[in-house]
């Protein structure tokens, strides 16, 4: 292989091949490498997306006797998503009617059982951004003895 000297001996007979060896080889590997590196970086930021920021807006109760409950929401802001969070027993849902501060509502067919210290998947309302004035569930429980905590969660 050639060492420095070499390289230097041969660069002052062929001075032009030499500068051609420079920027077409010798760059480009670096620049292919430099290439590959913020690609690599670029990729790694794209999927770290910041989380999501959940706001607690309110819970129910799961009790013996009943299979539909409202979830008065305490709090404001303009929401795009929310989840519902199970602690105490499992709970079957079986649909959801969100009814916003402007009058409008829009029930959510959900079909998710979902396990004490579980949630349901993130579910999506649709239109932009709106406010919320309550959540009606239907459900039913995994055990007729246990008093499940139903809490709800949004995000913008």
């Amino acid at each position: 292989m050639w060492d420095t000297s070499s390289f230097h001996r041969f660069s002052r007979f062929f001075p032009d091949l030499c500068r051609f060896i420079w920027r077409n080889v010798i760059l480009k590997k670096h620049s292919i490498c430099v290439s590959v590196l913020l690609l690599v970086f670029g990729s790694v930021l794209a999927t770290s997306a910041p989380a999501k920021r959940w706001v607690y807006l309110g819970n129910a109760h799961a009790d013996k006797t009943a299979d539909h409950k409202t979830i008065h929401v305490s709090g404001s802001g303009l929401f795009h998503t929310i989840q519902l969070r199970v602690n105490g027993g499992g709970v079957e849902f079986e649909r959801l009617v969100v009814h916003f501060a402007d009058g409008g509502k829009e029930e959510l067919a959900v079909q998710d059982h979902v396990r004490s210290g579980g949630k349901t998947h993130e579910l999506d309302l649709p239109g932009d951004r709106r406010a919320l004035n309550s959540v009606e569930l239907w459900y039913s429980k995994e055990h007729v003895d246990e008093r499940a905590e139903i809490r709800l969660y949004a995000a913008p």
